[in-house]
C-alpha cells in the first residue's frame, strides 16, 4: 500500500472521531461564535466525507479527484466572507485538521515510526494546500463583497433629485474619478430621458479638490448631457476651486457656473421662462 494512503486510510477509518475532534478544536478557537453548532458540525463532517473520497486517487487536492473537495471549501470560504470573519479565522477552519489528523496517524502507526514520519509529512502537506486554497478563495469572496459595496455606495452617492418640472440636479460628494464619472453620467442621463429634463444642475460643493482630471470628468458629463438635448449648470465654484481651475488652465468655456445651488437653481428656472416670488407679492 502506498505510504501516502496511509492519511488516506486513516481518514477514511476514523472520519467520526476526526469530525468530532475537529469541531472540538473550532470552538476551542472561537469558531462557533456566529456559526451555529449544527451548521460547524455539517461543513466539517462533509468535507471529512468528501476528502475520504478524493483520496482514494492520491492526497492531491489540485486533481479533478478533489474539485467537489475545492467547491465546498470555496462555499464556506464565500459565506465566511459576507458574514464578515477575517482571512485569519476562515483559514482557522481547515488548519484546525490537523492536531485531530495528526493524532490519528499517530495512533495507527506507532509501532512504524519511518511510515509515521512519512504519514505525518504527508498529512501536512495535505492540510496545508486545503488551507492554502481556502484563503484564495477567501479573499477573491471579499474582494466581490467589497467591488459590490463600492458600487453601491457609488450609486448612494450619486442621487439624482428632481427640483423642479424639467430641472434635475445632481449634488455631488467626495472625489471624482473615471469609475464614479460612468455612474453619474449613466444616472444623470438616464434621468433625463425618464423625465424629459431640460436643464440638468451638477453641483460640486461637496467635491474637496478639482484637479485637472476632474474638471476633464466633468466636461465629459457637461458634453453627453448636451447631447442629450439638455442644458447643463455646474455649481459650488468656491473661491478656491475658482483659482485651482484658472491655475491649471482648464477651459470652461460655454459652461455655465454659479457659486451655489440656490443661484444655479435661478438660472435654470429663468430658462424656462419661470420665476419664484413671494406668495405676498
Amino acid at each position: 500500500m502506498p505510504i501516502q494512503s496511509k492519511v488516506a486510510e486513516v481518514i477514511r477509518n476514523h472520519q467520526q472521531d476526526l469530525a468530532e475532534a475537529w469541531q472540538q478544536e473550532l470552538q476551542s478557537s472561537g469558531q462557533d461564535g456566529r456559526i451555529g453548532s449544527q451548521e460547524l458540525e455539517t461543513q466539517t463532517a462533509e468535507l471529512l466525507r468528501l476528502i475520504s473520497e478524493a483520496s482514494l486517487d492520491g492526497l492531491t487536492p489540485a486533481s479533478a479527484a478533489w474539485a467537489p473537495v475545492r467547491q465546498l471549501l470555496e462555499e464556506v470560504s464565500t459565506a465566511r466572507a459576507v458574514q464578515g470573519f477575517t482571512s485569519e479565522e476562515t483559514a482557522t477552519f481547515v488548519f484546525a485538521l490537523k492536531k485531530p489528523l495528526f493524532e490519528s496517524v499517530r495512533r495507527a502507526l506507532a509501532h512504524t515510526p519511518l511510515e509515521l514520519a512519512e504519514a505525518t509529512w504527508e498529512a501536512n502537506a495535505l492540510v496545508d494546500q486545503l488551507g492554502i486554497h481556502t484563503v484564495t478563495a477567501y479573499q477573491r469572496s471579499r474582494e466581490a463583497v467589497i467591488r459590490r459595496q463600492q458600487e453601491e455606495l457609488l450609486e448612494l452617492s450619486t442621487p439624482v433629485v428632481k427640483l423642479w418640472d424639467g430641472v434635475l440636479a445632481l449634488p455631488m460628494i467626495g472625489t471624482l474619478d473615471s469609475s464614479r464619472t460612468q455612474v453619474v453620467m449613466e444616472s444623470l442621463l438616464g434621468r433625463i430621458v425618464e423625465t424629459g429634463a431640460e436643464v440638468a444642475i451638477i453641483d460640486i460643493t461637496g467635491v474637496p479638490t478639482v484637479d485637472t482630471l476632474v474638471a476633464q470628468h466633468l466636461l465629459k458629463t457637461v458634453t453627453a448631457i448636451r447631447l442629450m438635448g439638455a442644458d447643463c449648470i455646474i455649481s459650488g465654484i468656491r473661491p478656491q476651486i475658482a483659482q485651482t481651475i484658472v491655475h491649471l488652465g482648464v477651459e470652461l468655456r460655454g459652461v455655465t457656473t454659479k457659486a451655489t445651488l440656490a443661484d444655479a437653481l435661478n438660472v435654470a428656472l429663468d430658462r424656462r421662462g419661470l420665476k419664484v416670488v413671494a406668495k405676498d407679492a
